[in-house]
């Protein structure tokens, strides 16, 4: 199964505590330490040793992140140990991410260009999108020469292809109809 898959429900839970307790940013920052901690060699090592019990593991945890977890933020980290999915915490803080971005008004969008853009072209770019969703945007930028010119923006499922090889494929298709 995919991880994004198996993160969702974890992301979408700690999304409607989040927005229950009006706690976005907090929950971001229960989410940041967790994924740090987990993302250690030795936490990772200690949690695919069979040997160990679950609560040694939800133990080293808890006191690596002390207080800063919280009653509901420990009670994740439990759950997370004892499903054995303590490694998914990078995809459940993406996805998280992507809901707060969503509560608070903004999006999230990438842009691929064949060529890396300047700060004041991504700027601009950025003020555009800004202006035709009507929505703040935040946006990270690739490059992929195979684009030839043009740019490929995508936000969540929409994606807004203005590259030359997006307008080759198009004419390709319309020639063979």
């Amino acid at each position: 199964m995919e991880r994004a898959t198996l993160a969702r429900p974890y992301a979408e839970a700690v999304s409607k505590l989040a927005a229950a307790g009006s706690a976005w940013s907090t929950w971001s920052e229960r989410l940041s330490l967790l994924a740090r901690v987990a993302d250690d060699a030795q936490l990772r090592e200690l949690a695919g040793n069979p040997g160990i019990a679950m609560e040694s593991i939800v133990g080293v945890v808890l006191a690596v992140c002390g207080d800063k977890l919280g009653v509901e933020g420990a009670n994740l980290a439990r759950l997370l140990v004892e499903n054995k999915r303590l490694s998914l915490l990078p995809e459940i803080v993406i996805q998280f991410e992507v809901l707060k971005a969503t509560q608070e008004g903004e999006l999230t969008a990438h842009i691929t260009t064949a060529y890396a853009l300047s700060d004041g072209q991504m700027e601009g770019l950025v003020s555009r999108l800004e202006a035709r969703l009507s929505r703040k945007v935040n946006a990270t930028q690739s490059t992929d020469a195979e684009l030839i010119g043009g740019v490929v923006i995508q936000v969540g499922d929409e994606v807004m292809d203005s590259s030359v090889r997006g307008g080759l494929q198009s004419l390709a298709v319309a020639l063979h109809a």
